[in-house]
């Protein structure tokens, strides 16, 4: 796990109910079992920072002192600069204990020449945790030293101080502890550190559930990327969509207009011409190529591979129709076409397990049940745990990530699960998964990987439908879904 991971299973945990405060206050009586298992009641200090590490020793030591433990605590840092809230509530229950018992004692340390000598038989190591980043500079630098000077047990909190969370390495200096109590579950950093910093390790539970990793939630929002302030037009990705028919002219322009609200720079359209018009017509934003007259057709071929050339991604389906030569076409072009791609709708029907196997970039396939059953020739059982196995199976036998559309969205890449439960019974309507592939596309050409794209794209669009149905009820149409897609990605922490 990643310190990312964490930050997205932290919020969703909060989601489902689990405050960051009742999280901190496991994760510090951890450390407090921990020094109960290895030591009686001796003096301990406390080595704390301003971030969330900080306060996981705050929190370790009103324990330690429940249990007789004489404690002395280091703030590193002004309690004004304390940045966690759930750090800073601790903080204020230790400072309110120190003037009403004097039970224990406090310093804060905003320069190295204010620290002593340490002389304890215990040292906690809560200073920076996974918020080292580069260089180790002052009063942190000095109270390594202390620490690693000093003759008495280390007890490192997650990770110890000056070790990369996520390479294991260690840039300048690090806190050589014998024991680091990390939380949740093992980070990248500590699988690859030496043995010297880390001393023995140990995993500790405190509570968050399964459903927070498994589950996409409002934390999976944090993955997004950022948008460079100094970017420029079509630096934010560029999608091209193929699809639409004589029969149909909504399903292509719903995808093309939720990239949009998704982000992505510019969104073209590649149709047949009896459309092309309609299409237009939807929103002056979009920049609409035509193709042959009714259906896409071989003769298309080359200027479909043309217009590739300027896309990051493509969305390949919404409304294409079943012809038999627009399959053919289809299968002529994705054996020349050199990106990502996103298969929806018809042209799951219209292309073979086989050409997608082989593709040699990315594809996202987005099936409803009847759809997943045209593809693979596989029934979608009915119970959840056998529709998993079901679909990382089939994402494994064809190489790509599948996202199967249902009352709970299953998104695997043959390696990985992500469940999806946001959306509501209005989502029932026609073209909503033309909008799910347009968003899926955006995030595919803005630089997210396949997996990552489709299960944020399934929970964005779900969101984006609930947020729909307050105001619509379940009487939303798909086109109410796109005005909502800027407010979910507002919604990011």
């Amino acid at each position: 796990m990643n310190i990312m991971d964490m930050m997205v299973v932290d919020v969703n945990a909060e989601a489902l109910g689990i405050s960051k405060t009742l999280l901190m206050e496991n994760a510090g009586k951890c450390i407090a079992q921990k020094i109960f298992e290895i030591s009686k009641p001796c003096k301990v200090n406390i080595y704390a920072g301003t971030g969330g590490n900080g306060g996981d020793g705050f929190v370790t030591a009103r324990y330690l002192l429940n249990h007789g433990f004489e404690v002395e605590i280091f703030l590193i840092g002004h309690p004004s600069r304390i940045s966690s809230p759930e750090s800073l509530k601790n903080w204020e229950v230790l400072h309110k204990l120190n003037i009403e018992t004097n039970s224990i004692v406090l310093n804060i340390i905003e320069d190295h020449s204010q620290f002593g000598f340490s002389s304890a038989e215990l040292v906690v190591d809560a200073i920076l945790g996974t918020g080292t980043r580069g260089k180790i500079r002052e009063p942190v630098s000095k109270a390594i030293d202390i620490i690693n000077n000093s003759n008495s047990t280390v007890i490192a909190v997650d990770i110890p101080t000056g070790l990369d969370p996520q390479t294991g390495m260690v840039e300048h200096k690090a806190v050589k502890a014998d024991f680091t109590v990390t939380f949740h579950k093992k980070k990248i950093g500590l699988k690859n550190a030496d043995d010297e910093y880390l001393g023995d390790l140990k995993v500790c539970d405190i509570g968050i559930p399964e459903q927070a990793e498994l589950y996409t939630g409002p934390g999976d929002l944090l993955r997004l990327n950022q948008r460079n302030i100094n970017s420029h037009k079509g630096q934010n990705g560029n999608l091209l969509v193929l699809g639409g028919s004589k029969d149909y002219s909504g399903a292509p322009a719903l995808a093309a207009i939720s990239a949009l609200r998704s982000g992505v720079d510019i969104s073209v359209i590649a149709c047949p011409k009896c459309v092309t018009s309609t299409i237009r017509s939807y929103s002056p934003d979009l920049i609409v190529k035509s193709l042959s007259n009714n259906y896409v057709t071989f003769d298309d071929t080359a200027k479909i591979l043309e217009l590739s050339k300027n896309a990051n991604s493509m969305v390949i389906g919404c409304g294409i129709g079943r012809e038999e030569e627009t399959g053919l076409a289809l299968t002529e072009m994705i054996e020349k076409i050199n990106m990502p791609i996103v298969i929806d709708a018809d042209a799951l029907k219209l292309l073979n397990l086989d050409l997608i196997k082989h593709y040699r970039n990315e594809v996202i396939l987005t099936p409803h049940k009847a759809e997943f059953k045209a593809f693979f020739g596989v029934d979608v059982p009915k119970k959840l745990d056998d529709q998993i196995d079901t679909i990382l199976e089939c994402s494994k036998k064809c190489k790509c990530t599948v996202l199967l559309k249902g009352s709970t969205d299953i998104i695997s890449n043959g390696d990985k699960i992500k469940l999806n439960s946001t959306g509501n019974p209005g989502m029932t309507v026609g073209g909503t998964g033309d909008v799910l592939a347009g968003i899926v596309g955006a995030l595919v050409a803005q630089g997210h990987e396949a997996f990552e794209a489709a299960y944020l794209g399934s929970f964005i669009n779900g969101n984006a439908g609930d947020l729909a149905a307050e105001d619509y009820g379940y009487n939303l149409i798909a086109s109410d879904i796109w005005k909502y897609i800027p407010k979910v990605f507002k919604r990011r922490i």
